[in-house]
């Protein structure tokens, strides 16, 4: 076994030791409190320390694994990404975060930020050129870099409705699933936000409540995952949010509209996106949310064209159990955004999530994949359709 290979599964064996201290009875230290929604962090945020600056630390650790049934030879699961290894162990994120808050709704000005750090098999899908690209390479590991995915500053001004500028490096507010493992309901991701979407921008951002339900967004960032290169490409990032009274119900519309490249072709070199994610809450446990995106890009006289629709029904069993389901259709038109197959891509996945305490997640699923077109992008090219099992554990320090 190689040196990295050794300390993964030492991480995975003290994740172990956590869990079954967590678990083992009202005995337990208070460090593993099963009321505690983290393992430690809280302690230290309520230290006199922390509360004084108005810092708070957390973060976790998303460890699993994924079974293939098409067995491909390179145990390559593509064009699935981030559980993207057949029988492979992947610690997918080691995330830590420090942030400072800042306090809006007040009359006062604020100022705060934020700073992410992730290392794993994630990070090699969310790299900003120019920035984190580099920090490690296949000398090391193939699957394995260091990210960081957020570091912004922050700041609330007590105008109009108040207004918070966010400046720096952030995630996109374009779309439903996000990068942090903890916020999604599935292991595994839909085609929209592996292939149609940005994961992170360098700019700023602004937001406001113009009302009790509706939120304005409006900012300038340097196009999609990009830190140092192509420094004229200012894109709008922007969009808008409403949610119903009884928060049952919401809507978010956002775009991002701008230039891929600062060379000297004018309009030519455009991109442009929009997204449209719905939710209703039918009762206080049954979730329904359904996304569409559309983008097209154009770079001389081609262009590329993709959109599609995913939809998501989950259902709480129990405060501690969740089952739900996840249906999607994407269109690559031209076959410029997933594999090079231009046509219909599709997936069905249905899973579980386990939460016997707060800082501990088991997700488990079953997905189903499908080419509909000429082509056959799955296991090396071989076939149009896979089917995969995986699970994942999230552990919240």
């Amino acid at each position: 076994m190689n040196k990295r290979n050794k300390t993964l599964c030492a991480v995975g064996v003290s994740v172990a030791a956590l869990i079954t201290n967590g678990t083992a009875s009202a005995d337990s230290p208070s460090l593993f409190s099963q009321d505690r929604n983290t393992i430690f962090s809280e302690s230290v945020n309520n230290s006199q320390f922390m509360q004084d600056l108005g810092l708070t630390m957390g973060g976790w650790i998303d460890m699993g694994a994924t079974y293939n049934f098409q067995t491909p030879r390179d145990n390559n699961n593509t064009p699935v990404t981030f559980n993207d290894r057949h029988l492979e162990f992947q610690l997918n994120q080691f995330y830590f975060y420090l942030e400072r808050a800042v306090a809006t709704g007040g009359s006062s000005w604020d100022i705060g930020g934020r700073a992410d750090f992730m290392f794993g098999t994630d990070a090699r899908f969310n790299l900003n050129t120019g920035l984190d690209d580099d920090l490690l390479d296949d000398d090391f590991s193939r699957f394995y870099r260091i990210s960081a995915p957020q570091i912004y500053a922050e700041v609330y001004a007590p105008i109009f409705n108040g207004v918070t500028a966010k400046i720096g490096r952030f995630y996109t507010i374009i779309g439903n699933e996000v990068v942090t493992s903890p916020d999604n309901f599935f292991y595994s991701h839909a085609y929209t936000m592996q292939y149609a979407e940005p994961f992170e921008h360098n700019g700023f951002l602004l937001t406001t409540p113009i009302n009790d339900n509706l939120t304005l967004m409006a900012g300038g960032v340097l196009g999609w995952d990009n830190y140092s290169k192509n420094l004229g490409i200012w894109n709008f990032l922007g969009g808008l949010s409403w949610s119903s009274d009884d928060d049952k119900s919401g809507a978010t519309v956002t775009a991002v509209v701008g230039p891929t490249d600062d060379s000297n072709h004018g309009d030519e070199n455009n991109r442009w996106l929009y997204s449209v994610v719905l939710s209703h809450d039918f009762t206080d446990n049954l979730h329904y949310l359904i996304q569409h995106d559309h983008g097209v890009e154009e770079i001389g006289n081609s262009k590329a064209e993709w959109y599609g629709v995913n939809m998501y029904l989950t259902y709480d069993i129990l405060d501690q159990l969740s089952v739900g389901t996840r249906v999607e259709w994407f269109r690559d038109d031209d076959g410029a955004r997933v594999t090079g197959d231009a046509g219909d891509f599709s997936q069905v996945t249905g899973g579980f999530n386990y939460t016997p305490v707060p800082w501990l997640k088991f997700r488990p699923e079953v997905r189903y994949d499908k080419f509909w077109d000429n082509g056959k992008p799955y296991n090396g090219g071989s076939s149009d359709h896979q089917i995969t099992v995986a699970a994942d554990l999230v552990v919240m320090f």
